[in-house]
């Protein structure tokens, strides 16, 4: 640190973007793996509880966990991660884009393009998209979470497709909303109303705040800075840092978006002493 105190605004550049060069380009098989794999078990839950093979309450588990690791797949794929546009595998990126946010009920363009505002605008009250989901504390942030989800509240994705130009994207979050709700009326409606809930309702709400809870309000408390440096954090979880989706280590991709969620945690430690110099906030690792 002492070292590079004395280093010029260029030089810290320089070798951040020397460290950041070493972990850009790797394939993200995990993702890829991930993402198939995780739907698929999703997927088996349906016949397996429907037909007697396995109880409810174990179902119930099991797709909690699937609808909550959804989400990271999909998050790769927004940063084209597993391959750039034009590049061979692309097909491939746009494929686990798609399929991995299934069981959220969330769409890939939807998520990408309002994903990629919050970088653009982290912490601006009025343009992030993410914003509200910041809170004073962990208690608030779930509830704040549970509250934006009734009916009646402003939906920030939807003004940020409409504010960037974008509003025909609405259509596939109207799409999946359609077939999410007919799917859990005609379950009601052919005795299957508890399998419905607790397979897909209630999971898909747990993974909504769990999500929320740690990519948007934990990397981004107390969310009233902005800037490079200053719009996220480093933060210790108390259930590590594979129970906090890879969170601890946010900063890491608002600097570098392109690093694979897998390779953050060492990109951060070799990168720690430059950000400390930069004033980023890191102090908590």
């Amino acid at each position: 640190m002492s070292e590079l105190a004395s280093k010029s605004h260029a030089e810290l550049m320089r070798i951040e973007r020397d460290i950041a060069r070493r972990h850009i380009g790797k394939f993200p098989w995990l993702a890829v793996t991930w993402a198939l794999t995780n739907l698929t078990v999703w997927l088996s839950l349906w016949p397996l509880v429907l037909m007697g093979i396995i109880p409810l309450w174990i179902g119930f588990i099991i797709a909690t966990l699937n609808v909550m690791l959804s989400y990271l797949p999909s998050h790769e794929a927004q940063h084209d991660i597993i391959a750039l546009p034009g590049a061979r595998l692309r097909w491939l990126n746009e494929l686990v884009g798609h399929l991995s946010t299934i069981p959220l009920v969330l769409p890939y363009r939807v998520a990408k393009l309002t994903h990629l505002e919050h970088h653009k605008h982290a912490n601006d009250p009025a343009l992030d998209p993410d914003h509200g989901t910041s809170a004073r504390g962990p208690l608030h942030a779930i509830w704040k979470s549970i509250l934006n989800r009734q009916p009646g509240n402003k939906n920030a994705y939807g003004d940020t497709l409409v504010r960037i130009g974008r509003p025909d994207v609405a259509l596939d979050f109207i799409a999946y909303e359609l077939i999410f709700y007919g799917t859990l009326f005609t379950l009601a409606w052919t005795g299957f109303a508890l399998e419905a809930a607790l397979l897909w309702w209630l999971p898909r709400h747990i993974a909504l705040t769990y999500i929320q809870y740690y990519l948007s309000w934990a990397p981004h408390h107390p969310a009233t800075e902005q800037g490079r440096y200053r719009n996220t954090r480093s933060f210790r979880s108390i259930l590590g840092n594979i129970g906090s989706m890879g969170m601890q280590y946010h900063v890491i991709h608002h600097l570098h978006p392109r690093i694979p969620l897998y390779r953050t945690p060492k990109a951060y430690w070799e990168m720690k002493p430059v950000l400390e110099a930069r004033g980023a906030r890191v102090d908590e690792l």
